[in-house]
């Protein structure tokens, strides 16, 4: 059962969106297919990461920023030449070791998600036919293979987020990098697809819901919209889910008016952006829409899917953002997680494929966690952003009336 809609996009297009409809009625977007797009030995993060962890069970270890690593996320491959590669992550922990941060971190290696965790947000269905790629080389779309190491890698990456969630709540620490691979935002209840196989964010947020938490917040900044993460929570009030990422682009979802249905209407919030936004353009947004709808919501966890892909350098997008930028994204979700979260945030990596971009915007980011400074972006009085900005308050106005202010 499908309808089609016409959406606006900035810059004058119209897009034509396919909704689907789920087995309960609900009406999904239609997701594009496969339109996304070299190993090296892996760095020794095995015996650090089981020190950290023995230090934390101990109780002889007072650091509050925790680093999620583990060798086998540099195990799974994604077939060759594929842009989601290990060397993502070993810039990652380059530009960590180049800012002189690491030192301020605890290294952690994750524990495996259970099936239990995992279903609540995929079926059992999916979860079995990840789990049977163990192995093998299995392709689910064309952009996304999974290998023999794929599964317990992606089990680790979806644990990772569940422990840190886990971690947070429990006041071990209060601000974690979830350095991880394969990404996660893109994976549907039931399917694999856009590098992703689990989606590690939301089961993280699912967990925070089964722990008790009434206001969960997911901010997703990755240039490609979180459909997965999106569609997990569109009915449900207890999750607000943001995003901001170029449209139209890939998957196709992410309009303007996909703002949730049920008693979930408003707890979606998208801010389509077209190409060539750069770091003031981001700021602006970030500043004057998105932190003021998470300060009214005030969430109790908040959660953020880090994509560096709207970095100037990416390969696999038009953004125009620096690692200035992305320290200003930063600074403002810290800024929403200061409320009852108690500065209780968990940052985890998706999408980004420019290697030097990686690096410079991991160190960044990581940097603001483990309290650096931050000297906030200034942006013109009056530009084309304007009526950007105009077109999310009054589309979300209704909801979150912060904005009419």
């Amino acid at each position: 059962m499908r309808d089609q809609r016409r959406h606006p996009a900035p810059g004058g297009h119209v897009v034509i969106q396919v909704h689907r409809r789920d087995q309960q009625g609900r009406r999904r977007p239609h997701l594009q297919g496969g339109q996304l797009r070299r190993r090296r030995r892996p760095v020794r993060v095995a015996a650090e990461a089981d020190r950290g962890r023995e230090e934390l069970l101990r109780g002889k270890a007072v650091t509050r920023v925790l680093l999620y690593d583990d060798p086998v996320f540099r195990e799974h491959d994604a077939g060759r030449g594929h842009p989601e590669r290990p060397e993502r992550l070993d810039a990652v922990r380059r530009g960590l070791r180049e800012a002189a941060l690491e030192p301020k971190l605890q290294i952690l290696g994750p524990r495996d998600a259970t099936a239990a965790e995992l279903r609540r947000v995929h079926t059992e269905a999916h979860v079995a036919r990840v789990a049977a790629t163990a192995g093998r080389t299995v392709r689910f779309d064309p952009d996304t293979q999974a290998g023999a190491r794929t599964y317990p890698a992606a089990l680790k990456a979806a644990g990772a987020v569940v422990d840190a969630v886990e971690r947070v709540l429990g006041r071990e620490a209060d601000r974690v990098f979830c350095a991880v691979r394969p990404p996660g935002h893109h994976a549907e209840a039931d399917r694999a697809m856009g590098f992703c196989y689990f989606n590690n964010v939301a089961v993280g947020a699912a967990h925070a819901l089964a722990r008790g938490l009434e206001r969960v917040m997911v901010v997703d900044w990755d240039v490609h919209h979180g459909n997965g993460t999106q569609h997990s929570f569109y009915d449900d009030p207890r999750v607000l889910y943001l995003s901001s990422h170029e449209f139209p682009f890939y998957p196709g979802t992410g309009a303007l008016d996909e703002v949730g249905e049920g008693a979930g209407r408003g707890f979606t919030v998208n801010l389509p952006m077209p190409a060539g936004m750069g770091d003031t353009e981001y700021a602006r947004v970030y500043r004057q829409v998105v932190e003021p709808i998470g300060r009214a919501f005030d969430p109790q966890v908040l959660l953020v899917s880090v994509g560096f892909d709207p970095h100037v350098s990416d390969p696999l997008a038009g953004m125009r953002v620096t690692e200035r930028g992305f320290a200003e994204l930063a600074d403002a979700c810290l800024s929403i997680a200061a409320g009852a979260a108690g500065s209780r945030a968990v940052f985890v990596l998706e999408g980004g494929y420019d290697l030097e971009g990686i690096a410079r915007s991991s160190a960044a980011v990581v940097g603001l966690l483990a309290g650096g400074t931050h000297e906030p972006l200034a942006w013109p009085a009056s530009g084309p952003i304007d009526r950007l900005v105009e077109a999310y308050r009054k589309q979300l106005a209704p909801y979150w009336p912060v904005l009419r202010s």
